[in-house]
């Protein structure tokens, strides 16, 4: 037989460099007292003193913005690029494409600024008026957001901590804008200025002589830096509302849109990298399950949970990406230029990890995502490395007898003992844990029968007095511990991988063809037997 590859072996000894980093970030700029219509008739009557809240008042702002941004570009010489009708699933990629002949040019000759302003179309919540008229209170207007396609100008700047990165404003009250950065740019600029010897990857790094010090740079990064970035520029290019609106209260606050948080494992091989993603795929091709996206993101999927969830795995050429979503979010993981794994968790909405969008909470958000990238790669270590030893696997096939408590053996096979450790699967890595009724569903749908909240109690008891589970103090919820993650994948593993497919059909596939002729030979050895001794059945 063929060699088999376990992704244990290659990651064990063969990892060069490894490496976690905030990744691309894109995030919303929103004056926060200007978000409902009250707040609109306030900001032109009481900051603007304007006797009613009328369009001609917000159109003279929008105006004067446009005008600026002209007589900004003219005065440094800054490019106005226009683009065709905007492809609204590629909302970077497309302007990067015009913009990086001047990024290019910028960094050649050692200068930081706006290098490119792009003008594009865009759809964008943004207020409209409806004109009402009454008997007694005249002319007034009522004003609601909508969604309609309005003017953009993305301001493209080469950054001295940051490199490339854009604001982009829209021209129609109340101005809502965005910001991209990327952290992978910003650790390669704070690396050059404390002097590491590193290599590049595109967008991480393939080498780096020191790697802790690298790591430590990463950890740094925060939501300092980007607030940084976006008030240094905010303060250089023409905005719509300006330092007398500033100093009235009217300006942007930033809040998480796209955060993206990577782990980059770099292997000393190339082959190393191919012969992991071989193994994983073959290992894990039905990670997809609700369950198990589940078990990635830690967090329970519901019966009554509507968003999506899916897996893909596909091979773009010689290349392979494994992709899993969770509701707005998303885990991608892939070769990076044929020698490096990508693990990469795209939060596309920080509620989904129980985050709040502010910015001031990116710090949380990464954590977490960090916490996401590790516990996919134990899932994908524990598939493929979960032997039990003998001393554990007879232990927890005894009934449990200590200091006066007693309960029930665990034993393989048994199929109440089974539905048990596949729930637990499904809950293997979840940080938060699990409770008697989170789990009780699992088990009673793999049982296929009642399964009462009693019986779940005393399972609860068995595994935690074997030792496989442990309370969270003050709480009646659950964690699995080493052993138990240990206990609940090998016996899944065994019996749906080994056990099911062999003796469901012995003679048939799919079990393999060596096996199917031994088995074969056996049964005719033991039929000559039966006949020579004369113990047939009778007729």
């Amino acid at each position: 037989m063929a060699a088999v590859i376990n992704i244990n072996d290659v990651l064990d000894g063969h990892v060069a460099l490894e490496v976690e980093c905030v990744d691309r970030l894109y995030l919303n700029a929103y004056v926060p007292n200007l978000q409902v219509g009250g707040q609109v008739e306030r900001f032109c009557k009481w900051h603007l003193g304007q006797p009613i809240a009328s369009p001609a008042v917000i159109e003279k702002i929008g105006n004067r913005f446009r005008r600026d941004v002209k007589a900004f570009a003219a005065d440094h010489a800054i490019p106005i690029l226009r683009l065709n009708k905007p492809d609204r699933s590629r909302w970077d990629d497309r302007k990067l494409d015009h913009v990086r002949p001047h990024l290019q040019r910028a960094e050649q000759e050692g200068r930081f600024g706006v290098v490119a302003i792009v003008v594009a179309q865009e759809f964008q919540w943004v207020f409209s008026a409806t004109k009402k008229t009454g008997s007694t209170a005249g002319v007034w207007f009522d004003w609601n957001k909508t969604e309609r396609r309005v003017g953009i100008y993305y301001f493209y700047v080469r950054d001295p901590d940051f490199g490339a990165g854009f604001i982009k404003i829209c021209t129609y009250f109340p101005y809502p804008a965005k910001v991209w950065v990327n952290g992978h740019e910003w650790a390669k600029r704070q690396a050059d200025r404390a002097g590491l010897i590193y290599t590049a990857l595109a967008n991480g790094f393939a080498t780096c002589a020191q790697p802790d010090a690298l790591q430590a740079i990463c950890d740094r990064f925060g939501s300092g830096d980007v607030q940084g970035f976006f008030d240094r520029w905010m303060q250089h290019i023409p905005t719509p509302l300006d330092a007398a609106d500033r100093a009235g209260g009217y300006w942007w606050e930033l809040s998480m849109r796209q955060v993206e948080v990577s782990r980059t494992l770099v292997f000393d091989d190339p082959r190393r990298a191919r012969g992991f993603f071989e193994a994983l795929v073959a290992d894990n091709i039905a990670i997809g399950r609700p369950e198990a996206v589940a078990i990635v993101f830690a967090r329970q999927v519901r019966t009554t949970t509507k968003e999506p969830f899916a897996t893909r795995v596909f091979t773009p050429g010689t290349e392979v990406k494994m992709d899993f979503r969770y509701k707005h979010s998303r885990v991608k993981q892939y070769l990076k230029e044929g020698r490096a794994l990508r693990i990469e968790t795209v939060i596309n909405k920080p509620a989904d990890l129980g985050v709040l969008a502010r910015l001031e909470h990116l710090s949380e958000l990464v954590a977490k995502a960090r916490a996401v990238n590790r516990r996919l790669l134990m899932i994908e270590r524990a598939g493929q490395g979960c032997a039990i030893g003998s001393a554990l696997f007879e232990r927890i096939h005894q009934p449990y007898i200590r200091e006066g408590q007693r309960t029930g053996a665990l034993r393989f096979g048994d199929p109440r003992a089974m539905a048990l450790t596949g729930a637990l699967c499904c809950v293997v890595h979840a940080v938060t844990g699990f409770t008697n009724r989170s789990l009780r569903g699992l088990v009673a749908g793999l049982l296929g029968t009642d399964y009462t909240t009693s019986q779940m109690t005393y399972d609860l008891r068995r595994l935690r007095l074997h030792q496989l589970i442990e309370r969270v103090p003050r709480t009646n919820t659950y964690t699995l511990t080493p052993d138990g993650i240990r206990v609940a994948v090998f016996y899944n593993k065994v019996h749906a991988r080994i056990l099911r497919p062999l003796l469901a059909a012995p003679d048939q596939p799919p079990a393999p063809v060596e096996l199917r002729r031994a088995i074969t030979t056996i049964d005719r050895v033991i039929r000559d037997y039966i006949t020579d001794a004369r113990l047939g059945a009778a007729a």
